[in-house]
């Protein structure tokens, strides 16, 4: 904090000193502006009338950098130690549902861009980018998998803490995560991930074959594979409507753990893609 304020205020002080030296003005003008730099625009005025109009623009101008570079700098301060106050036990879990938080918006915003760019029409390139999708879409899932990993272990290893401290929030969540019908959509999910990926790199890899109809054989293998998409669609849409049920009732009796549950737009049931 006041990296800049006080050389800046003590370089405004001295030029004051310098004024008021040079045009004959009380010293104590100087003294004045130290204590309180917002009185600088009246000195300057009165020592200059008119003629200080210059000076006031580079103090305001100054004044209003330094002023903003410091509110920055404790802003940036205040949220780098927002939880210094707290036990390390209690920063840490924060740090734990601060990160599951994010990294399930990560997946609920990737699945909400694989609905859209798995409804363009089946050309080529939109089959290797919606595949390369689906390999980004693993990574962050993944990711929230690892998040939800390691906040259910780190809760049950200081139970007795958590208890103790009141923290029930905190149980709550692994609660959620925990229950069969949330464990069963994200493996649903996988599974539909798993098929709807193979569908798209076969017809990637056969796509002339498939299009210009030349082999029955490449034709019924497609078949083999769609057949398999769909039924990964409809298990997981089975299990997605069965999570939202299971949530909406877990978010009447706990509210206030809505912000790390997945969102609204998870409970858009996938459609086939054609």
């Amino acid at each position: 904090m006041y990296y800049f304020y006080f050389p800046y205020v003590l370089l405004l002080s001295g030029f004051m000193f310098f004024e008021c030296s040079k045009k004959k003005h009380p010293k104590w003008w100087a003294a004045a502006v130290l204590l309180a730099p917002i009185t600088t625009p009246y000195f300057i005025f009165k020592s200059r009338k008119t003629e200080g109009m210059v000076l006031f623009m580079i103090f305001l101008a100054t004044f209003t950098g330094v002023s903003a570079f410091e509110f920055y700098t404790y802003a940036q301060m205040k949220e780098t130690n927002k939880y210094a106050h707290l036990p390390p036990i209690t920063r840490q879990v924060i740090w734990l549902s601060d990160d599951l938080k994010q990294t399930t918006i990560n997946l609920d915003n990737a699945l909400v861009t694989l609905e859209q760019v798995s409804k363009v029409e089946s050309r080529l390139k939109e089959l290797k980018d919606t595949i390369d999708f689906i390999g980004t879409l693993r990574i962050i899932m993944d990711e929230n998998q690892a998040s939800i990993a390691r906040l259910v272990k780190f809760t049950t290893d200081y139970k007795v803490y958590f208890v103790k401290k009141g923290l029930n929030w905190v149980y709550q969540i692994q609660l959620f995560y925990t229950n069969r019908n949330v464990v069963l959509h994200y493996k649903s999910l996988e599974a539909y991930l798993d098929n709807f990926e193979a569908l798209l790199t076969y017809s990637y890899t056969n796509f002339y074959n498939i299009k210009d109809v030349k082999s029955k054989e490449h034709l019924k293998n497609y078949d083999e594979y769609y057949i398999r998409y769909r039924r990964a669609v409809d298990s997981h849409n089975r299990f997605n409507v069965q999570r939202i049920e299971f949530q909406n009732e877990f978010l009447r009796k706990y509210p206030s753990i809505k912000p790390y549950l997945p969102g609204k737009r998870q409970t858009e049931t996938f459609k086939l893609w054609e």
